[in-house]
């Protein structure tokens, strides 16, 4: 089969023939790819970011946000068969460790990360297991959801847990408006009655907020400028941020918008959050990590996708022009999200 794969951190991964996976073990699913998503967090991996926290053996296949069809199944799965439409979880869990055990399958003690350290779906084929599937309404196309299998997973995941600070007469503020931010705008619409404000630089991805439902937009300029319009939309600050930039001052700006006792989640990453203590304590203020979702996440995202009220706004690229798409999402120019489709796929 083709693949992406990499070879050498700080080098662009290249394109070229790979082994074809195999079925190893009874609750293994081969998936043909239908398209896989391009995250910034490949970015990091190609800057070598993740070599200490995921030890991946190089050379290797990227990719973490898959969808496909079902090829071959082991012989104890029975909730996929050959032919079925399929989105897969970004990790393969093991069902048996403690926090598999009540639901937290995003944290299972056992897992691979498909694309982060063993071989992901940048291919034309990709080995998972039955827990990481979720079989697609017949609503649903491969290539339309892909990316949401983190992108999207992960905007959810963090909107579903501020969901109870989000009431009638609240705030919340969006920073970035990109792959994930246009996911988190459209599910604090689905989820939650609160006023939603979007901060961008790019003036298409503004006119995508403002399309997708967003309350308000401001232009990213200065932070004192920023920060001065959001307190007088939000009538004092916000009560929750959602912040999917994480790097480029974004991390340093969005704590200067919350309102005492408000919620800063940080979603993108690649910055330094510093905050001096007494200002945590004295403005009771909380800062929150959130990593992809559950299991349980993707299959709620994938009814909100099947009810037209989540939506992917997406750029496709041949599986061959995976460099030029990686050169893009770098340079800023693409809107939405970026995703490869095998090139027997593309007309």
């Amino acid at each position: 089969m083709k693949a992406l794969r990499l070879h050498e951190y700080h080098q662009q991964p290249a394109y070229e023939d790979a082994s074809d996976p195999e079925i190893d073990g009874p609750w293994d699913v081969i998936v043909d790819i239908g398209a896989a998503g391009v995250c910034r967090t490949d970015l990091h991996v190609i800057e070598g970011q993740w070599e200490e926290i995921q030890h991946p053996e190089l050379p290797y296949i990227l990719g973490h946000e898959n969808a496909g069809w079902v090829r071959e199944v082991g012989s104890a799965v029975t909730n996929v068969a050959p032919g079925d439409a399929v989105i897969m979880h970004p990790l393969t869990s093991c069902g048996l460790c403690g926090p598999c055990r009540i639901g937290d399958d995003s944290h299972c003690e056992n897992a691979t990360f498909p694309g982060l350290n063993v071989d992901g779906g940048m291919a034309e084929q990709l080995r998972t297991n039955a827990r990481a599937v979720v079989k697609l309404d017949e609503s649903l196309e491969p290539a339309d959801v892909a990316a949401l299998a983190d992108a999207g997973l992960t905007a959810y995941h963090a909107v579903r847990k501020a969901r109870a600070h989000l009431v009638p007469g609240t705030h919340a503020v969006v920073i970035g408006a990109g792959g994930l931010g246009h996911i988190g705008i459209q599910v604090l619409k689905a989820l939650t009655a609160s006023t939603v404000t979007v901060l961008e630089k790019s003036d298409q991805a503004m006119e995508l907020a403002r399309d997708l439902g967003a309350d308000h937009t401001v232009q990213m300029t200065d932070d004192d400028t920023v920060a001065g319009e959001v307190d007088e939309l939000t009538a004092g600050g916000a009560h929750v941020v959602f912040d999917f930039v994480g790097e480029q001052g974004a991390e340093k700006l969005a704590p200067r918008l919350l309102r005492d006792g408000g919620f800063h989640h940080v979603i993108g990453y690649g910055g330094t959050i510093e905050l001096p203590t007494i200002e945590i304590i004295s403005r009771e203020i909380s800062v929150i990590g959130d990593l992809v979702g559950t299991y349980n996440d993707l299959v709620e995202l994938m009814a909100l996708a099947a009810d037209g009220r989540v939506s992917m706004t997406t750029t496709a690229y041949r599986l061959s022009a995976g460099a030029q798409a990686l050169a893009d999402l770098d340079a800023g120019s693409i809107t939405g999200r970026a995703i490869l489709v095998p090139d027997r796929l593309m007309s």
